[in-house]
């Protein structure tokens, strides 16, 4: 029998890597994020320490102030504008980036996205099924399958950055690329699972507002590119009424600023491609709304979000009794490292591609280990997956907090060994 040839070491078509005017783009992203996984650390440890605190009625009463028009059903608590109205800013600087990533960027082709993508399938539905099978039996506990699905790309950027200066960058282009096509996961299980019951004709008014805000994008996407303020003055009040459309609907109003987000063209129109080679107008509302999400939108949510009354020790320990923590932390600290390692494993030896040269198998494990963080959309997807006030919503929000510490800490480790290693080996390279 003739021996089985040798995996290729590399491909450069079929591992996602990237050119230098992609790598800077991410690096710029990746910077961004950064800090704002900072501040939305910082924003939850605060209201984590406010609401065990002897002031915690107070950020309770907080979260609960009600302001907004009510005959328009938009009279809200401050937690749930956090929740509806800022992550929807969040997620539309996710569709600006998943439409360019798809047009222009590395999943535009299959065989560049065939590893992320599997890696992220993997990573959405080794969690779930190990989180169904720890609550099985528990009706109430079994609504909660998707909170460990989501990967919270700030907070694992901003530990990535802080280990990791000496990483190649093919690690790093790997997980946002994978946190990319996570986001369009966790998006496509909130709006099908979590839409309990749709209102046709604000559905169809939001559709209809949505395309009028994409034509416009679309027809003037030179004059918004050449004028920071038009955007502010025309797009945004068309948004907000899309926003609140969706609202009335019953979908999740989130899911507009996804909607929005793929709107927005990418490319420079044909007459303007030979002389313009500058970004297009997604990477352009990018560069301008990103800090806003990052440095605003999210830190805000997780402040409201956060704030969890654990009840001392007694309460934390107890709190691990409800399997809904346990499926949880188990999911996210195994099950996402697991099925992102193992779902690229297969994937590399069913289509026969090897890895980047500069990576090693457990460098993707580190990876897959960061992304068990899983603290924004994992917490958005607790308030949908529990009513408030049950012994399930709070549970979950501690198990989330605790599964992303050890993740990040299990992880900070594994990658800061990797990363002296790849700092020697830099230093004894020597210079051309």
């Amino acid at each position: 029998m003739a021996p089985t040839p040798p995996l290729p070491q590399h491909d450069p078509d079929t591992f996602p890597s990237a050119s230098l005017g992609e790598s800077r783009r991410i690096g710029e992203i990746l910077r961004k994020e950064s800090v704002g996984g900072i501040l939305l650390v910082a924003f939850a440890a605060l209201a984590l320490v406010w609401a065990n605190s002897p002031w915690a009625d107070s950020y309770f009463a907080l979260r609960d102030v009600e302001i907004g028009y009510e005959p328009w059903h938009l009279r809200l608590s401050l937690g749930a504008w956090a929740a509806d109205g800022l992550l929807a800013i969040f997620f539309f600087l996710v569709g600006l980036e998943l439409k360019r990533e798809f047009v222009a960027g590395d999943l535009r082709r299959f065989r560049t996205a065939v590893i992320p993508i599997t890696a992220a399938v993997g990573g959405v539905i080794v969690p779930a099924v190990i989180y169904t099978a720890i609550v099985t039996g528990d009706a109430e506990a079994s609504r909660g399958w998707a909170i460990p699905t989501a990967t919270d790309i700030a907070f694992a950027v901003a530990v990535l950055a802080l280990i990791g200066s000496h990483l190649p960058s093919a690690l790093r282009i790997f997980l946002l690329t994978l946190a990319v096509v996570d986001d369009l996961i966790a998006i496509t299980i909130i709006a099908v699972f979590y839409t309990e019951s749709i209102a046709v004709t604000p559905l169809l008014l939001a559709l209809a507002v949505i395309a009028v805000y994409g034509l416009i994008a679309q027809r003037f996407r030179t004059f918004f590119h050449l004028r920071p303020t038009a955007a502010w003055l025309i797009l945004l009040p068309i948004g907000v009424v899309a926003w609140a459309l969706l609202h009335a609907s019953g979908i999740h109003a989130t899911i507009a600023g996804v909607l929005l987000g793929f709107t927005i063209p990418v490319l420079h129109k044909k007459a303007d491609r030979a002389s313009e080679n500058g970004p297009g107008l997604a990477e352009v509302f990018e560069h301008r709304f990103r800090p806003l999400s990052a440095g605003v939108a999210v830190p805000i949510f997780a402040f409201f979000s956060a704030g969890v009354a654990i009840g001392g020790g007694e309460g934390f320990v107890s709190a691990f009794a409800d399997p809904v923590v346990l499926g949880i932390v188990v999911a996210l600290v195994v099950g996402k490292p697991l099925g992102i390692t193992l779902a690229t494993w297969v994937i590399t030896r069913v289509r026969r591609i090897g890895l980047d040269p500069a990576l090693r198998w457990v460098d993707i494990a580190g990876i897959g280990m960061l992304a068990g963080i899983g603290f924004t959309v994992s917490l958005l997807v607790a308030e949908l997956s529990f009513a408030p006030g049950s012994p399930a919503h709070d549970h979950a929000k501690v198990a989330i907090l605790t599964a992303s510490v050890i993740a990040a800490v299990v992880a900070s480790v594994l990658l800061s060994i990797r990363n002296r290693r790849y700092r020697r080996q830099s230093s004894m390279t020597p210079e051309p």
